[in-house]
């Protein structure tokens, strides 16, 4: 059992209970009153705003982690499937149409490599991380695709690739780490971590440069490195119009309820983060983690941006867009889904943007309430979430395999 916790843990599940797993098809949610044309869920969410339930297993969602608005009342989503490669696929969702009618969910890529990254290039067309490779296609009925990066690291613990465009058109990718400390099969932890060294490092983020007529690759590089896992990677722009990089890290597994800390980190060209040599403590300390004592060097390192909770598990960050209303709960803020299913997780969670484009402030917990009540609501396994052109927050849920809106009350 505490084997299979820690892949579940490894491998962004955050080692949630094994007995908790739900059956596949059965309905979680009690249904309320309606939200946004919605059957309503009882979820803890800003004032005048409702949750609703738009699709579930019952629709055919397996392992969903990334959805994405493509026009109004369609999403494209990122469904692992699990685990396996070649059991993910590339789904779309009408939500314009009821449950039950033909084409509501509809299957446009499948045997997919344990897909995760999904995001819009400034090209317009659609970019999907699997774990070896970066494709595109045109946002289409149907799909056209264009590898744009092979090769990437692909082994180990952490295979999944996040994606995400920065504003000047640079592409940002995770290479997690192949073990959750750099322990080898002998239990020793060396120095130099191997899984740093060489042409093609893991733990670490890469950048790809894009451009020419056909905005084919340039060039790929690792950016920074010492990153255990970063499925969360976002941008955001300060008012002088400087560039922010933000990184969310899933650290180290200890035992410990309430350590390592989880990470918030400001990624700066060519800098290390400490992985796996130097973790954070509860007060955003860098510290030698265990088995490095007397070794590590954290000085050395550069110190994270924030600390947040153990075992929260950030799997998305996301930047709210321009243009949204003064009064929106999302505007003007950075936000996080924290997906570990202890009681600091199954949330999402924002902060406010300060003029030099930082976090700042008390953290505001923007969905929550999600602990497991029977017959009422899942103990909640937020994965990704994006904004679509109302304003509306959707959110994707992976273990209880669901599709979740956000909206303003009638």
């Amino acid at each position: 059992m505490k084997t299979a916790r820690f892949l579940l843990r490894c491998l962004g599940l955050a080692a949630w209970p094994l007995a908790a797993l739900p059956a596949l098809g059965t309905p979680l949610y009690a249904e309320r009153a309606a939200c946004a044309g919605h059957p309503g869920i009882a979820l803890q969410v800003p004032q005048g705003w409702c949750a609703g339930l738009v699709a579930d297993a019952r629709d055919g969602l397996r392992m969903p982690r990334r959805l994405l608005e493509i026009a109004p009342g369609r999403f494209w989503i990122i469904d692992m499937g699990n685990w396996e490669p070649r059991r993910g696929r590339l789904l779309e969702l009408r939500t314009d149409l009821a449950r039950g009618e033909p084409g509501r969910l509809r299957v446009l890529a499948s045997g997919l490599d344990r897909p995760h990254g999904l995001t819009r290039g400034p090209d317009g067309r659609i970019y999907v991380g699997e774990a070896g490779t970066v494709w595109r296609t045109p946002p289409g009925d149907v799909v056209q695709r264009e590898d744009v990066i092979t090769g990437l690291p692909s082994g180990g613990a952490h295979p999944l690739k996040e994606i995400a465009f920065t504003p000047d058109g640079r592409l940002l990718i995770n290479a997690g780490s192949l073990t959750d400390a750099c322990r080898g099969d002998d239990q020793s932890q060396p120095v130099p971590c191997p899984e740093l060294t060489g042409a093609q490092p893991h733990a670490a983020v890469y950048v790809a440069t894009l451009g020419g007529e056909r905005f084919t690759l340039q060039a790929l590089r690792p950016l920074a490195t010492g990153l255990r896992n970063s499925l969360g990677l976002a941008a955001t722009t300060a008012r002088d119009g400087q560039v922010r990089l933000w990184q969310a890290e899933n650290s180290v597994d200890y035992p410990d309820a309430g350590l390592p800390a989880e990470e918030l980190n400001e990624l700066v060209e060519g800098a290390s983060y400490g992985w796996p040599y130097c973790v954070s403590d509860t007060r955003g300390r860098s510290v030698a983690a265990r088995g490095y004592e007397g070794r590590a060097r954290c000085a050395s390192h550069r110190r994270a941006f924030a600390a947040w909770p153990a075992h929260v598990a950030p799997l998305q960050l996301l930047t709210a867009p321009a243009g949204l209303p003064d009064d929106s709960p999302w505007a003007g803020r950075l936000l996080a889904v924290w997906h570990g299913y202890r009681p600091g997780g199954q949330r999402v969670v924002a902060w406010r943007l300060d003029e030099h484009g930082r976090p700042s402030g008390p953290r505001e917990d923007l969905v929550s309430g999600w602990q497991a009540r029977a017959g009422v609501r899942p103990l909640g396994t937020p994965a990704g979430l994006t904004l679509d052109a109302d304003g509306r927050l959707w959110i994707v849920e992976d273990r209880n395999r669901s599709v979740i809106v956000v909206a303003r009350q009638p």
